[in-house]
């Protein structure tokens, strides 16, 4: 079986694909309309409600974030992105009146929704790039402005503002952000000029500080990493949970309802969540909330270091290397130790019994573990003629902690003689060495470019296809 090829990022924003192509060509050259572009959509007078204006300077980025630099595109260079945004109004703008911002006109109502339906929404955003706009309506209906733009991937009956929109949500923490809930940022000062609104699409990585975001913006609709909680005034945004939130029971078509904080957790009851859905719910071509619900029991049992975003719906080889780290934990050799998840597998993980996943060993020799022949899909080994696993010839990625600034350990000085062995060490000028540096940064950058990759997948951070493809 052939191995498929995983991206770290799917580079959405600059694909040169005909069809991209194309839809950005009749974007920016299709004629002004109400209705973003879109004038036989509706026949609606849009009424203004807030007049355009810019936000305030922005503050310090957190200390963790990523030195933010020219060469990687899309990341604001330090100011606030303007988003000005309009009050509360009805589909397609307001008919008389606007509502008066902070106002109810009845009951909140949240119509029910999944988490996939939440993130589909706003992707279909992003691919039309949307144009940033507080007065004007795009052809469904929804301002064009950052709550516009939550309220329309939350599927509310109208358009909201960051004063109302968390009605609409319960608060929670940050450890339980999933893809689908929002930061909000309400400033009660000038709440219509300086607050703001994101929607979470997943960590990227294993530290939990930096995330996908998708968010309405200047010049347009965008997704991309973003340190938690943003660019600015990061101590001010607040998680909410959409309340009409539903989890879709694999195979049986019912919708079920889920708690406003937490959801359906792993392990914690129910014949959804615990008996074992066969294997054919994994490996290879696999989607389905079994997966998210398997990557994230492995992640409690020692095995975060091999997911650099997620876990997530769809199978990945963080999944497979780290069903088979499990496994070669337990003392399971052959077939047994295959990296997809069978029924002993799936009853240790979800009763929490069983040996957890071993902590990465620093390499010694430059080379480090797994070095040797062999390698079967998705990244992680085959398995010998004698059903004996065969070395792998990847040695195991540590994580993305172990490369970022002020980071000083083995792995580092491992990934630049790799670097240097495949060509793309000319940024040396001494070393490669231990500590993390802009030479190491711009070669793994250089590599992922050569792989074709552009925008948020080629920023010079090793994840765990970068890994993979390095040292295959």
């Amino acid at each position: 079986m052939g191995s498929p090829v995983f991206e770290e990022f799917d580079p959405e924003s600059d694909c040169e694909c005909p069809g991209c192509v194309s839809r950005r060509w009749v974007g920016s050259n299709s004629p002004p309309a109400r209705f973003g572009g879109h004038p036989a959509a509706h026949r609606v007078v849009i009424v203004a409600t807030a007049a355009a204006a810019t936000l305030g300077a922005a503050q310090a980025a957190p200390a963790f974030a990523v030195p933010q630099t020219s060469d990687r595109p899309g990341v604001p260079a330090g100011d606030e992105p303007e988003t000005p945004q309009g009050g509360k109004a009805p589909l397609h703008g307001p008919a008389g009146q606007p509502a008066r911002p902070g106002s109810v006109a009845g009951p909140v109502k949240t119509p029910p929704t999944t988490r996939a339906d939440i993130i589909r929404r706003a992707k279909e955003w992003v691919s039309a790039e949307v144009p940033y706009s507080m007065s004007t309506y795009w052809y469904d209906g929804y301002r064009q402005d950052c709550s516009g733009f939550v309220s329309m991937a939350w599927n509310l009956a109208g358009n909201e503002w960051t004063g109302s929109l968390h009605q609409y949500g319960t608060r929670i923490t940050k450890e339980e952000l999933q893809p689908g809930d929002i930061l909000l940022f309400h400033n009660p000062t000038d709440p219509e000029k300086g607050s703001h609104v994101v929607l979470f699409g997943g960590w990227t990585d294993y530290t939990h500080s930096y995330y996908l975001v998708y968010e309405q913006t200047r010049p347009n609709t965008r997704r991309q990493p973003t340190p938690y909680a943003y660019w600015s005034h990061s101590d001010r945004y607040v998680p909410y949970r959409y309340k009409g939130l539903t989890a879709v029971t694999p195979g049986s078509g019912e919708q079920v309802a889920t708690s406003a904080v937490g959801g359906n957790k792993p392990g914690a009851g129910g014949s959804a969540t615990t008996s074992f859905p066969g294997r054919t719910a994994f490996g290879p071509g696999a989607n389905n909330p079994y997966v998210t619900q398997l990557g994230r029991l492995l992640v409690e049992r020692g095995g975060a270091r091999f997911y650099a975003s997620g876990p997530g719906p769809r199978w990945s080889a963080s999944d497979g290397w780290a069903t088979l780290a499990f496994q070669q934990a337990q003392g399971w050799r052959g077939a047994d130790a295959d990296g997809i998840p069978g029924p002993s597998t799936w009853a240790l993980l979800i009763s929490g019994q069983g040996r957890n996943i071993a902590p990465a060993q620093p390499p010694t020799d430059g080379t480090g573990p797994g070095s040797g022949s062999g390698g079967g899909f998705g990244g992680y080994p085959a398995t010998g003629a004698a059903g004996a696993p065969s070395a792998p010839r990847v040695p195991a990625y540590p994580g993305r902690g172990m490369f970022r600034p002020g980071a000083q350990n083995a792995y580092v000085t491992q990934l630049g003689r790799q670097l240097v062995k495949k060509g793309f060490g000319k940024y040396y000028t001494t070393g490669p060495g231990a500590r993390w540096g802009e030479a190491d940064r711009r070669g793994v950058e250089a590599f992922q470019r050569a792989q074709g990759w552009r925008g948020g997948a080629a920023d010079g951070y090793p994840g765990p296809e970068t890994w993979r493809r390095l040292f295959s």
